[in-house]
C-alpha cells in the first residue's frame, strides 16, 4: 500500500477524501465489531460488506438491525434491508447510513480474503504473547545462579577445614588493608618523583 503524509488542512483532507482511489476507499467504510465478535476474532474494526449483520448507533434510526444489501463506495454509504422511507409521491427508498454510524453484529465470511485479514490481525497478540514469556524466564536464570553460588562457598570451607565464619572475615580484612597499603606507597613515589625534577631543573 502506498504511504501517505498526514495533513492537518481541511481542504486537503476533503480533496483526499473525495479523490481517494478503491483500496483507500474500502478502508474508510470500516465500522466497529460488538464486544463478543471483537472478543471472538481478534480485531476491533473491520470494513462493511454487503451480507453483514450491523445496528444502527446513531441517528433517528437508532436501535434498527438488519442485513447490509448494497454498500455505495463512491458516497461512503451503506443501505439496509428494510431500512426505507416513503416518498411524497408513494415510493419507497433505501435510508443511507454512513458506516461509522453503526456496529457490526454479525460477519459474512464467505469471502476466503475476509478470513486471511482476520487471521492476520490475530497473529500480531500470539506474537507478542511469546516475547513477552523468554522476559519472564530470564528474571527468573539469576536467582537459580545466586542459590548455586551460595550452595558452593560452605562446600570449599569444609575442604580446607574452616568454617564459612572464619573465612569470611578474614577475605574483608584483607581488602581493607589492601587499599592503605597502595596508598602508602604510591604516594612517596609521587613526591620523590616531582622532587627529583624540581632538583633536575
Amino acid at each position: 500500500m502506498q504511504e501517505t503524509n498526514r495533513v492537518k488542512n481541511p481542504g486537503k483532507q476533503r480533496k483526499r477524501l473525495f479523490n481517494a482511489p478503491a483500496h483507500i476507499r474500502h478502508k474508510h467504510m470500516a465500522a466497529p465489531l460488538s464486544r463478543e465478535l471483537a472478543a471472538s476474532k481478534g480485531a476491533k474494526t473491520l470494513p462493511v460488506r454487503k451480507g453483514d449483520t450491523v445496528r444502527i448507533q446513531r441517528g433517528d434510526n437508532k436501535g434498527f438491525e438488519g442485513k447490509v444489501s448494497r454498500v455505495d463506495l463512491k458516497a461512503y454509504r451503506i443501505y439496509m434491508e428494510g431500512l426505507t422511507r416513503e416518498k411524497v409521491d408513494g415510493t419507497n427508498i433505501f435510508i443511507a447510513v454512513h458506516p461509522s454510524k453503526v456496529q457490526i453484529r454479525n460477519l459474512n465470511l464467505d469471502d476466503k480474503w475476509r478470513k486471511s485479514i482476520l487471521g492476520r490481525k490475530v497473529a500480531p497478540q500470539k506474537k507478542e504473547q511469546l516475547k513477552v514469556k523468554p522476559a519472564k524466564k530470564a528474571e527468573k536464570a539469576p536467582v537459580k545462579n545466586k542459590a548455586v553460588k551460595e550452595e558452593a562457598v560452605p562446600e570449599i570451607a569444609e575442604d580446607a577445614k574452616l568454617t564459612a565464619k572464619t573465612a569470611l572475615p578474614a577475605k574483608k580484612a584483607v581488602v581493607k588493608k589492601a587499599p592503605a597499603k597502595e596508598t602508602e606507597d604510591t604516594a612517596p613515589k609521587t613526591r620523590s618523583k616531582k622532587a627529583s625534577e624540581k632538583g633536575g631543573e
